[in-house]
């Protein structure tokens, strides 16, 4: 999964990651994401103003299928319950596959990281540790000849040399990493230091503000508070609180420990010893388990409301699409990196239970197993099945940097044509038009939406709140997409990404490039230059004659990858 978590070795750095719940910005209201800019003053995607175009136009909505794969989603909530995509042809809990298709009892979706016995991976490894030690003994001091590799052995043994670059790092950087004793010893100190502040504030949560308005003549509080504050200050995250902050700054420590320790050993196999799948066998697809709650499911949670919230009922969010049935497909955890074989088995199931677009808010720079996945988005593009993404929170040029997904085919080079990789916009009254975590890129990222202090659904029968990231961006086009299909269901899905890209407004002013200072024109780091807009996209569609010949409908197939051998 793709964070926004920044790395320095000679001190720790991070921004705000995705799944960290951020207190509202000052100046944003809830909801921003939904307003009309010239009506209200925010970026926002002008949804009122789409709705009262296709109320004028007395058109009738139809549903549409979202398929989120993601962490998993709280199936209580009070606005998302009643979106749930329902599978007619499973009876809940008697324990038999009525519709034969290999999964048991899969009434709202499927959890491919759950072992039948009802346990769920909660954990996972970083994809840069799995593929350095898979290929360790095939590659390592080794003189390697590329123009004698194939082309899938080339595309393994470069694969394998990032890798190994990424994790013990170029000789001259050494010196200046933490080893995992003083990163431990980091994570301990800025524990110990929130402890220290709580009891001299007399208050278990405070914001960054507070703590820095606060004086005290105890040298340990003084101490722990130009710790704390130092980080906080360093990272824009006055208005979190400690509590969010040492949360973040935990979870960013702990996946830094993994990464480190897999310099010397294999990392644990999390999702083998729950799953049980032979991995290697693409064809051995039949694993998993019925729980998409899995006590793991904030951030699914959250993408989906922004979806598919139940609109103007009153209650904390309203989602874009007012017609959806949210299928969740988990194959994601809150840590660590998602498997490819995981991946290319949720689109399947996607598509052959009727998902028109699929969510995919996730993101790693390595695929050992990309095969697998492309040959299920190809299947995914023959059913008319649109694929939202999001570009990713490392500031990064994807265009010149590795980043999976993508819409591009390994053995040919083509693209699939039914693709949008999204990146964050924010407002200029709040971090930005352009958010500074954001993944860019002229030729591999689509569109800009909506991606910062984006208020949504959250884990408990009516929580709610705010989070940030592409992430979030990704499932606002997504919601666009089925709000288009909702009113113009003939659309193909070439013609929905075209309709959100052609649609999209140039901002007329000059952005700052994430991760720089850089000022350049939005189309200087993105394909069309443009942020989505609900309402010039229904105008748009509305233009046009649908091409939509082939619904997805149920399918059953049989994979023509053949598995590819470990090393």
């Amino acid at each position: 999964m793709n964070t926004s978590f920044k790395r320095t070795f000679s001190t720790v750095v991070f921004a705000a990651i995705t799944i960290i719940s951020f207190s509202q910005r000052e100046g944003v209201p809830k909801g921003w994401h939904l307003l009309d800019l010239k009506a209200s003053g925010f970026y926002g995607i002008s949804l009122d103003k789409a709705y009262s175009f296709v109320t004028s136009k007395k058109i009738k909505s139809k549903p549409v299928i979202v398929a989120v794969l993601d962490t998993g989603i709280d199936t209580a909530h009070e606005d998302l319950k009643s979106v749930l995509w329902t599978n007619e042809k499973e009876i809940p809990g008697n324990g038999v596959d009525d519709d034969k298709n290999g999964y048991v009892d899969e009434v709202h979706g499927w959890n491919f990281l759950g072992g039948r016995d009802g346990r769920n991976v909660k954990d996972e490894s970083y994809e840069s540790a799995r593929v350095y030690n898979t290929y360790k003994s095939k590659y390592a001091e080794k003189e390697i000849d590329e123009k004698a590799l194939s082309t899938d052995d080339l595309f393994e043994y470069q694969m394998w040399k990032r890798a190994d670059k990424e994790i013990n790092g170029e000789e001259a950087d050494k010196e200046e990493k933490m080893s995992v004793e003083e990163m431990k010893y980091t994570l301990q100190k800025i524990t110990d230091d929130n402890n220290t502040l709580k009891k001299a504030l007399g208050k278990d949560v405070f914001t960054g503000k507070e703590l820095k308005t606060f004086t005290t003549t105890i040298a340990e509080a003084k101490k722990a508070k130009n710790n704390l504050l130092g980080l906080m200050e360093a990272n824009e995250m006055l208005e979190s609180t400690n509590t969010e902050f040492v949360e973040g700054f935990s979870e960013f420590m702990n996946e830094e420990i993994k990464k480190e320790e897999s310099k010397l050993k294999a990392p644990r196999a999390y999702r083998a010893e729950i799953v049980k799948d032979n991995y290697n066998d693409f064809n051995d697809k039949f694993y998993g388990n019925n729980d998409i709650m899995a006590a793991t499911s904030l951030h699914g949670t959250h993408v989906s409301g922004i979806i598919g919230a139940v609109r103007n009922n009153g209650k904390g969010a309203n989602g874009i699409s007012g017609n959806v049935k949210i299928m969740m497909v988990r194959m994601l955890t809150d840590g660590g990196d998602e498997y490819d074989k995981d991946i290319a088995l949720a689109i399947r199931y996607a598509v052959d239970n009727g998902a028109s677009v699929i969510n995919m808010s996730f993101g790693k720079p390595y695929s050992p197993e990309k095969k697998w996945v492309d040959d299920a988005v190809r299947y995914a593009e023959s059913k008319g099945v649109l694929f939202v993404h999001a570009s990713g929170n490392d500031a990064k040029n994807i265009d010149t940097e590795f980043n999976f997904p993508n819409p591009v085919f390994l053995t040919e080079g083509k693209r699939a044509g039914t693709w949008i990789t999204v990146g964050a916009s924010g407002d200029p009254k709040a971090s930005g038009l352009v958010a500074s975590f954001s993944n860019y890129g002229k030729n591999e990222v689509d569109v800009f939406a909506p991606g910062v202090s984006m208020y949504s659904t959250q884990p408990g029968a009516n929580g709610y709140g705010n989070l940030q990231g592409t992430s979030f961006s990704s499932p606002l086009v997504a919601g666009m997409a089925a709000f288009i299909l909702n009113y113009y269901p003939n659309l193909s899905a070439k013609q929905l990404k075209y309709v959100i890209e052609k649609s999209a407004l140039q901002p007329g002013f000059k952005i700052t490039k994430p991760g720089t200072l850089e000022t350049v024109n939005l189309s200087d780091i993105c394909k069309t230059g443009g942020l989505v807009n609900a309402y010039e996209a229904i105008k748009l569609a509305s233009t046009l004659k649908g091409e939509r010949n082939i619904k997805p409908v149920p399918v059953k197939t049989k994979s023509t990858v053949k598995p590819k051998a470990k090393g």
